[in-house]
This record gives structure tokens, sequence and C-alpha cells, in this order.
């Protein structure tokens, strides 16, 4: 008797053959490539770091799903492209997302439910999270084998846009929206802090607080490191520049411009306009200048950009205590914090930081510290692992699709494991390469 299967799909025909396709593949997976997140995040101890920031009020006799192993589950799931709980109705039965959570990929096994891993988001507090935040710091001072000579601490506010009734939800008149605004702390590439505020509020609010933190940290790791701060005219505070002149702590920021400093500004600009008006090319000049607003303590160094452009003149500031000649510090130092940008970039669509629809504040602190551990994973494969190879500077989402959004066939026996990775991966060179230096190199980015 023939047997039917309600659930085949029909797909059109090649030739005299019809297209058809089921879901009763048995044990398939789409994402083999978490298992080389699995080895770094093994390799830093990053989500073992993470379990053990967080208090766990559980009955440890009726416990089912380990702490370390939920935060696992959610961390290579942001990572590999899964933003929503929901999505773990699924992926709590996925055999590669099972060995990312350290647990046996057998069927009879599953991971946590959407319900267990949103009691877990609800019950942390604002004590777990700012231990949590500490684990980033600690991966970042342990990712440096030897002391690095100076370090560029780029601080940065954005928008993370809300559209429910969230707990500290404001509107923002700048994003023209209602918003959290987290602040993010990068230094080169690598992630150091990622804290959600309400968006009522100054967006140096707390920038002060938290540079006097890593300050101390990094200088009791590295005694005799060089530090500085960088950040647009919204971190330019007269008492976070006073801190920083106190305590032997660089800062190039952006200065907003004003009646009185256009008009200290005006003779470049005249030079400018002339020399344009004599060749018709863009011209460029950077001068320094003394200035101190009526707020300030004193009078600081200050960078003009007189430039004008095909489409008019365009006047630029910076405040700097830094040495080195103008254009130096404006081109070089401080145009380089631009680069951070992309990072946020890479957290708030491809990692799913905005994805804070939680209804407290403090579990969407939670949701932005998870993906930054994603985050700090890829970036370590990045920065390791990827280095000189075609994907060295590949975007998180390019990384994704290159190297973890992968098929395989799992077999499980008594002794083994096997993934049977697609036979028409189109980087089965670079994948090999790349599980082979996991296996061989140590992690240090120094």
């Amino acid at each position: 008797m023939t047997e039917c299967n309600t659930d085949t799909l029909t797909l059109g025909r090649q030739g005299r053959r019809k297209i058809k396709a089921d879901f009763n593949g048995g044990r398939l997976i789409s994402d083999s490539g978490l298992l080389l997140l699995r080895q770094v995040d093994q390799h830093i101890g990053l989500t073992d770091a993470m379990a053990g920031a967080i208090h766990d009020p559980r009955d440890a006799t009726k416990i089912e799903h380990e702490q370390t192993a939920m935060l696992a589950q959610r961390v290579h799931a942001i990572a590999a492209g899964y933003e929503d709980l929901n999505d773990h109705h699924t992926l709590r039965c996925d055999p590669v997302l099972q060995l990312c959570a350290n647990v046996e990929p057998t069927e009879g096994q599953t991971l946590a439910s959407p319900a267990t891993l949103c009691r877990l988001e609800n019950r942390i507090t604002r004590d777990d999270c700012v231990r949590l935040q500490q684990v980033l710091i600690d991966q970042f001072i342990a990712s440096y084998k030897q002391a690095p000579a100076e370090l560029i601490l780029d601080f940065d506010a954005t928008d993370d846009p809300l559209h429910g009734n969230q707990e500290g939800r404001f509107f923002h008149g700048y994003y023209d929206h209602y918003c959290y605004l987290p602040l993010y702390v990068f230094c080169g590439e690598q992630l150091l802090v990622s804290y959600l505020r309400p968006s009522n509020i100054d967006g140096a609010k707390h920038a002060r607080a938290i540079l006097k933190l890593l300050v101390d940290q990094l200088r009791t790791a590295w005694p005799k490191v060089k530090i500085i701060m960088r950040g647009d005219g919204g971190f330019c505070r007269w008492k976070l520049m006073r801190w920083c002149d106190r305590h032997d702590v660089g800062y190039i920021l952006g200065l907003s411009r004003n009646k009185r400093l256009e008009a200290m500004s005006e003779p470049f600009m005249q030079q400018a306009e002339a020399d344009f008006i004599a060749t018709q090319l863009k011209q460029r000049q950077f001068h320094t200048i003394t200035y101190a607003a009526k707020t300030w303590d004193r009078k600081r160094k200050v960078i003009a950009k007189a430039e004008r452009l095909i489409e008019g003149p365009n006047l630029r500031f910076v405040v700097t205590n830094l040495q080195g000649e103008a254009q130096h510090l404006y081109d070089k130092i401080y145009c380089a914090r631009g680069e951070m940008e992309n990072r946020i970039k890479e957290q708030q669509l491809g990692l799913f930081a905005d994805r804070t629809s939680c209804s407290k504040m403090i579990a969407n602190q939670l949701r932005l510290l998870l993906s930054s551990a994603a985050y700090v994973l890829m970036q370590t494969l990045r920065q390791t692992v990827l280095v000189n190879t075609e994907l060295a500077h590949a975007q998180v989402t390019t990384i994704r699709l290159k190297l973890i959004k992968i098929a395989a066939r799992v077999v499980v026996s008594a002794r083994r494991v096997i993934l049977h990775l697609s036979s028409s991966c189109p980087l089965q060179p670079l994948w090999r390469r790349i599980a082979q230096r996991l296996n061989a190199m140590s992690f240090d980015t120094s």
C-alpha cells in the first residue's frame, strides 16, 4: 500500500520530474559554523564568565537547564542570526546549538524553552548587569599578551527605537521617536561597554564615571599605558575634560560651533575662500586657537578646520589636550572615530542589540549584553583566526553568511558526533583552514 505524506510540497517541475519537498530530512542543521564560535568561546571562557557573574536563585536540586547552557544557547543563537526568543521553540532541539551549550546532542535532550529563557531575562538584577559589564572589560584586558603602549577609547551614544511601552521609554527630539539611548565604548574593534540608558538624559550622562572606572582598571593591568578618550561634540563637557587633565588622560572631542568660535576663525575662512576663488579647488586649513566657553573652568586648545568645498564653507572644531600638529590630530586621530559607527551598526543591525522589547529595562539591558557577548565572539574570531584571509575585515553579517550558515547532517554515535557538511559549500578550503587554526593557536591580539 502506498504511504502518503500530507506534508509534501510541490515546487514545480524539472523536465519530466516533479519537484517535491518536505520537512522530514532528519537531524539536519543549517548553522554548522557555530562550532567555530564554540571553540572561540571555550578558549576565552566568555559564557562561563557570564554565568559566574549572574546570581542564580534557583533550587540546585530542581534545575534542569544550567545557567551557562542557557547563556551559551542565547549568545550563539544571536550570532547565528536568531534574534527572537520564539525561535527557540525549535532551536532547543538543534544539535549544533546543543553542542554550543555543552549539552549532549541526542534526540532526547532539549535546551531551554522560550519561557525558561524569558524567566532568566526577568530575574536579572542591576548588580548582575554591572558584573556582566565587568566581564567585557576583563575579556578585553585578557586579549592582550603584552601591555599596549596606547589605548584610544571611543565613546558614542546611539538611538535604540522602541515600539511599545517599555520601562524607561521617552521621546527624543533629535531622533524624532521613542527610544533608549545606549552608550558604547570601543577600543578599535573591541567592545568594552554597552550601557543601556533612557533617552531623557544628556548624551554624556555617566561618561565620566565610566571613563574613570575604565582608566582605573586599565592602569591596574598596565600602569604605563597611555589612554586617550575620543568622542563627538556630545561628550564635550568641561568636568570630564578637567578630570582628564588632572589624571593624565588624553582627550580629543568634537566642539559645537558658536558665534565666538566663528568670529575667532573668520580670518581662516576668508583665506580659504580667497584660495578657492583663485584655484576653484577644495581648500582645507587647520589652525590652533585657545578658547574657553563661559561655563568652562579654563581655556583649552581648540583645532579649527577651515574648509571651502564646492558646496560651500565647512567650519569644524575639536578640543584636545594632545600634543601634535593640528592637521594630524584632526585627520588621523579625531576623524578615525568614525570607524566606531561601523561597529555600532554591527551591533544594532547584525547582532540585534536593538531588540529591546522586554517590558523591564534591566531585562533589556541583559539583551544588549547578550548581543555584546555575541559581538565579542565574532570579533575574536575575526581578529585572530581570520587574519590574512578574505574575511579579515568582513562585517559580522558576512561572516555569518560565509562561515556559519552551512548545512550539515548530524550523526551521533556512542563515541562520536559527526557533522557531514554540505558538499556545495563554496568556502571549503577557508573553512578547513579556520578549523585547523582554532585547534592550533592560542588567543591573543597583541
